[in-house]
C-alpha cells in the first residue's frame, strides 16, 4: 500500500468535493490511500483567513473523516519526528535562498511535520507548495503535486471527468488556480479539457 500525506493546501483543494477522500484505497496495483495529519487541522484553525475562506472545514462529516484516518505514532516515532523537523529547520536556515526563489515560501512547522512523518514511514506527500517540493527532494521524499493525485484518482475511476472540471472551476472562481494547475489542465488532463477545434478558413 502507498500512503500519501496531504498537506493543508492539497487537502483544502480536494476535500470539499471528493467524498469520501481519506483512507480509501484506489488503484489496484499501487493501493494508494490519502491521509491528513492533525497538524493540518491545527494549521487551518490557527489561521483566521483559512477558517473564513473554508467554512466547511469543521463540519462534522469532514472532521469525522479526518479523525477516522488518523496516523498512530509511538513515543519513539514522535522523538524521531522532532529530531527530523529540527534538522529541516537548520537546513532551511543554511540554504534559505534555495527555498525562496521564484516566490517560494520556506516550509513552515506544519509542512516540516508532514515531511518528517513521510520520511519516518517511507510515505509520499502531496502539496502544491514549491518550497516543500524543494525540501522533499533534498531529503529524498517522494512528492506529488495535488493535481497529480487528482489524476491518479481519475485514472482509478475514484473521480470522474465532471468532478475534475468542477474542482478546476472552483479553483478558478476562488482565484486559486496556480500556473502548474493551468499547465496540468492542458497536458495531464487534456482528455478532460480537449483543445477547441480550429476552424479552417474557406
Amino acid at each position: 500500500m502507498t500512503t500519501i500525506l496531504l498537506d493543508t493546501n492539497a487537502y483544502l483543494r480536494l476535500a470539499k468535493r471528493i467524498r469520501p477522500l481519506l483512507g480509501v484505497k484506489f488503484n489496484p496495483r499501487m493501493q494508494y490511500q490519502l491521509i491528513v495529519l492533525p497538524e493540518v487541522e491545527g494549521e487551518v484553525l490557527q489561521n483566521p483567513r483559512l477558517k473564513s475562506h473554508y467554512p466547511w472545514f469543521m463540519e462534522d462529516d469532514h472532521r469525522n473523516e479526518r479523525r477516522s484516518a488518523r496516523v498512530k505514532l509511538s513515543a519513539d516515532d514522535k522523538d524521531q519526528i522532532e529530531k527530523d523537523t529540527a534538522f529541516m529547520k537548520r537546513l532551511l536556515g543554511r540554504n534559505a535562498a534555495a527555498y525562496i526563489q521564484g516566490g517560494r515560501s520556506p516550509p513552515g512547522p506544519a509542512d516540516r511535520h508532514v515531511l518528517a512523518v513521510a520520511l519516518l514511514r517511507g510515505w509520499c506527500v502531496a502539496t502544491d507548495d514549491e518550497g516543500m517540493h524543494v525540501l522533499a527532494k533534498d531529503l529524498d521524499i517522494k512528492i506529488f503535486y495535488c493535481f497529480e493525485v487528482l489524476h491518479k484518482m481519475l485514472s482509478a475511476e475514484m473521480v470522474d471527468k465532471d468532478l475534475v472540471i468542477d474542482i478546476y472551476d472552483a479553483l478558478e472562481r476562488n482565484n486559486d488556480l496556480t500556473v502548474r494547475w493551468k499547465e496540468a489542465r492542458t497536458k495531464l488532463f487534456k482528455k478532460v479539457f480537449p483543445s477547441p477545434k480550429k476552424t479552417v478558413a474557406k
